[in-house]
């Protein structure tokens, strides 16, 4: 079950530093998470070591589906159960400011805690099947089901939030006062664009473009069409 951290004496997750930022609704967790598509999931291996890699990932209700390779040693460890945390965030601009030390970043941050599980059957394939059209909106539509031997080399991991935290700067630089006064400050804004789609060698050029591509570069902000045909 999901639960808000509120309380930074008794909730480990919980934000102290710059707790101003912090954003304890549900929705504002949903938000960041389905604004990116990459997260960095981390765990603590059997040997103790630490294990942090980046992971396409989509949510799914209250939980996070991730996958990989079967053959992957590390992601074999991450589905026995263990606890994992999966970071992500959205560099939204760079704050310029009179000084070095007010300097900073507009940005949108989550971190969630859960406990990985591996998939099978039915939920294996009906979480593959979100998680690609997360990725590429409409295609599991557009193309064939994926064979036994494909499912059979493909680790499905689903981690149920247990626990988490949203942190948000969206602001221009702290006016300055005195002598720091007289420089240019303001924000530089950032953000991330699908440009036109480029066709593989072998696709003739009178292919119509799928409605998933079109879809993905709508998403994507891209305001031109595709190197397609």
């Amino acid at each position: 079950m999901t639960r808000i951290p509120t309380d930074p004496r008794t909730d480990s997750a919980a934000i102290r530093r710059l707790a101003d930022r912090a954003r304890t609704d549900l929705d504002d967790l949903h938000a960041v998470l389905d604004a990116s598509l990459v997260g960095s999931l981390a765990i603590v291996s059997s040997e103790g070591l630490p294990w942090c890699v980046p992971m396409l990932y989509a949510r799914d209700g209250e939980r996070v589906l991730l996958h990989g390779s079967r053959g992957a040693g590390a992601l074999g460890l991450a589905a026995g159960g263990v606890p994992a945390a999966l970071s992500v965030v959205l560099l939204d601009g760079i704050v310029v400011a009179e000084t070095l030390f007010d300097s900073s970043a507009n940005y949108r941050s989550a971190v969630v805690h859960g406990t990985l599980t591996a998939l099978d059957g039915d939920d294996k394939k009906s979480a593959l099947e979100v998680l690609s059209d997360r990725i590429i909106p409409g295609r599991v539509s557009e193309v064939r089901e994926s064979t036994r031997k494909e499912l059979a080399a493909t680790t499905v991991l689903a981690m149920a939030v247990e626990r988490w935290t949203v942190k948000v700067r969206d602001a221009p630089p702290s006016e300055p006062s005195g002598a720091d006064r007289g420089g240019w400050a303001g924000v530089v804004p950032l953000e991330s664009v699908a440009r036109a789609a480029q066709p593989a060698s072998w696709i003739a050029a009178t292919t119509p473009v799928p409605a998933s591509v079109h879809a993905l570069l709508r998403g994507g902000g891209a305001d031109g069409g595709c190197e397609c045909g």
